[in-house]
């Protein structure tokens, strides 16, 4: 099943580029054109920026100066998109190590158990990563179809879907990797074992019995009568 786990390592790292790449972005959320008057300009809003932009091609972004001032979502989707970093670190790491195809990790059992962790560390990468998405997207759609915001309206940026997807990727290698386990641990054998001969023990029994009967004689007949009464005859003799 080497083959099964390149492909779940792909995938994982896949997904942890994607991850890292949505929470440096600056384009989690984008200004509404449809409730803006001046389309010229825009803002795009990240987990660390707010950045402006014009039709010119200029940008500039502003980073949040403080964090405690920050509302508790960003702040709660900054955690949650830096676990899933760490543990899509971790994930590929292991992964590397728990692989059949590596010369590392020791014997298979071991490598089987470091494939398993690093198939669980890309699961909580991808649910940690979701989970921050959904959130500050949740956050975007409860503000725009309220009537009663009158404050600016942000729709879904680009982040969010490059999240979405890292985070499908991320789950996707961490389940392959967990369904890889028992198909590598089931096939490794003790050292010395065949399974499809007879075991040591029966063989040498066998042998024991068969020599047994081969060397030791049938004891003597008396029931024939011309054996007793040859021995009759030449009893002193």
């Amino acid at each position: 099943m080497s083959g099964l786990q390149i492909v779940a390592f792909l995938a994982g790292l896949g997904g942890l580029g994607a991850t890292i790449a949505s929470t440096v972005s600056n384009e989690w959320r984008a200004t509404s054109r449809a409730s803006s008057v001046i389309t010229a300009t825009w803002v795009l809003q990240g987990l660390w920026n707010n950045c402006a932009g014009n039709a010119i091609g200029a940008l500039h972004c502003r980073p949040h100066h403080t964090i405690f001032a920050l509302e508790g979502y960003i702040q709660a989707c900054r955690g949650l998109m830096i676990a899933a970093v760490c543990l899509g670190f971790f994930g590929t790491v292991f992964a590397l190590v728990g692989m059949k195809c590596t010369k590392i990790g020791g014997t298979d059992s071991c490598k089987a158990k470091i494939a398993g962790v690093a198939g669980a560390s890309f699961i909580l990468s991808g649910l940690c990563s979701v989970s921050a998405c959904s959130l500050y997207a949740h956050r975007i759609t409860s503000e725009f179809f309220d009537p009663l915001f009158v404050a600016q309206k942000y729709e879904l940026g680009a982040a969010l879907f490059i999240g979405w997807a890292g985070s499908v990727l991320c789950i996707l290698g961490g389940t392959l990797l967990c369904f890889s386990v028992p198909c590598s641990s089931g096939k490794t054998r003790s050292p010395g074992t065949y399974r499809g001969a007879a075991s040591p023990s029966h063989v040498s029994s066998y042998q024991r019995g068969q020599s047994r009967s081969i060397g030791q004689r049938p004891p003597p007949d008396y029931t024939n009568p011309s054996r007793v009464q040859h021995f009759d005859k030449n009893a002193y003799v």
